[in-house]
């Protein structure tokens, strides 16, 4: 698509390169940290285990949830292309913006009680995790389904996990990550 689409077919060869790139690396990194941090979560709010265990049917407004409340990319960057003015401040063309996806994803104007793991949740899609306009993650629907499916597997062969031991974190201010996160499977009864 980016080869032969008429807005990149023309795109530098470091700019092509660094897509691909994204591509590759955005769309395993926050996936596999989606997954070890909606696991902790899980077991942060035994509460919210229980529903699910009562209900796997949960896991399609879950995951959306799991997204949300990790935020797996803390923030991105982007470069105003023109002058534009935003809630009272005027952003100068050049200027470069952030945007903390991880402080959207908690602003109690937008989200009821964010920053409650809530795993039916109302209107669960409602986040900024995937960015938002013509920067939004396009493998963001490739990402749910993924999470989707591993979840249904994990809770048809593993009702319960246990994280034992506290989350190994990287040190990061970009990538909301988890090195390493101890679990294990209770014996069945």
């Amino acid at each position: 698509m980016l080869a032969h689409g008429e807005a990149t077919k023309d795109m530098p060869l470091f700019e092509f390169l660094g897509n691909i790139l994204l591509l590759i690396v955005g769309g395993n990194d926050t996936t596999r940290n989606t997954l070890s941090g909606g696991l902790l979560a899980l077991n942060d709010n035994p509460d919210q285990y229980d529903k699910l265990r009562a209900n796997p049917a949960l896991i399609e407004t879950m995951v959306p949830e799991m997204i949300r409340y990790q935020s797996p990319v803390a923030h991105m960057r982007r470069t105003a292309k023109e002058d534009f003015e935003f809630q009272g401040k005027l952003i100068k063309k050049g200027e470069k913006v952030v945007m903390w996806y991880l402080s959207g994803n908690r602003d109690e104007t937008a989200i009821p009680n964010p920053n409650a793991f809530i795993i039916d949740r109302e209107r669960p899609r409602h986040h900024a995790a995937f960015g938002f306009g013509i920067h939004r993650c396009v493998g963001m629907r490739l990402a749910e389904m993924q999470l989707r499916v591993v979840w249904e597997e994990i809770m048809k062969r593993y009702p319960r996990i246990d994280v034992v031991g506290e989350p190994v974190r990287l040190r990061s201010c970009f990538l909301r990550a988890i090195r390493s996160l101890d679990a294990q499977i209770p014996a069945r009864a």
